[in-house]
């Protein structure tokens, strides 16, 4: 079927801002084709038809054809560039793709059910990473790894090794062991601020000892201070009489 999706290119002799302005008034955005054997060649592809594949179900996984004046040439998107304000295409990367080497692509991870952890025990499903890398023929790229994690438990995880994958024809690039999503502990909110609460009591503990073991030398010392003139009292007498 992916096959059938083409998208059409013409060759496109001149370069710059006016002349990607141009195309994209008359519904083309600009392009580069390249990798593999031949050539990278500057293209002018039909916008719709590319949008139209980053929205499909397959996405930028999509293997296409791209029509080169009758030409076909086998080839996936590799990378683009949207403006941020309007979300019109300003220009796509195409790969060109031989169908007997294999490649790496990204294929996203899609998990569905309700896990036990968080069902029956109270836990919070996290997803920690969304797609993987693995190595295919082009023909073989599948458009998602769909995992049911109705399983899952509290404090277990959905690892890289664990998704449904074809040995025999895909080979996985991403670490075996990566966390791809996992049921956790309820983080008790409450708990923080009561912490937080006993801290400060505790805190201004210290200064109060401090405050009062200076109040007691400062007393000690006014003890002196108050000691020595009565002592000096009788001297002072001494010398009127």
């Amino acid at each position: 079927m992916a096959e059938k999706i083409v998208v059409e290119g013409a060759p496109r002799s001149s370069r710059g801002k006016n002349e990607a302005r141009r195309l994209r008034q008359t519904g083309k955005v600009p392009a580069v084709l390249y990798g593999g054997k031949g050539a990278a060649i500057t293209l002018a592809v039909n916008a719709k038809q590319v949008g139209a594949i980053l929205r499909s179900e397959s996405g930028h996984n999509t293997l296409f054809q791209v029509d080169l004046g009758g030409k076909h040439e086998p080839a996936i998107l590799k990378d683009w560039l949207v403006d941020p304000i309007t979300g019109n295409l300003l220009h796509v990367d195409l790969l060109r793709v031989a169908m007997d080497v294999r490649m790496k692509v990204m294929v996203p991870v899609h998990t569905f059910g309700e896990p036990s952890g968080v069902k029956v025990q109270g836990g919070v499903f996290e997803v920690v990473t969304r797609e993987v890398e693995i190595e295919c023929l082009p023909a073989d790229i599948p458009t998602e790894f769909r995992v049911d994690v109705s399983g899952l438990m509290l404090g277990k995880q959905l690892r890289a090794n664990e998704l449904p994958l074809d040995a025999q024809k895909m080979k996985l690039l991403t670490e075996p062991e990566r966390v791809l999503a996992h049921v956790v502990a309820l983080k008790v909110e409450e708990e923080k601020p009561v912490e937080a609460v006993a801290a400060e009591t505790a805190t201004p503990a210290e200064p109060e000892v401090i405050k009062k073991g200076k109040k007691e030398v400062e007393g000690e010392e006014g003890a002196e201070a108050e000691a020595k003139p009565k002592a000096e009292k009788p001297e002072k007498t001494e010398k009127k009489k």
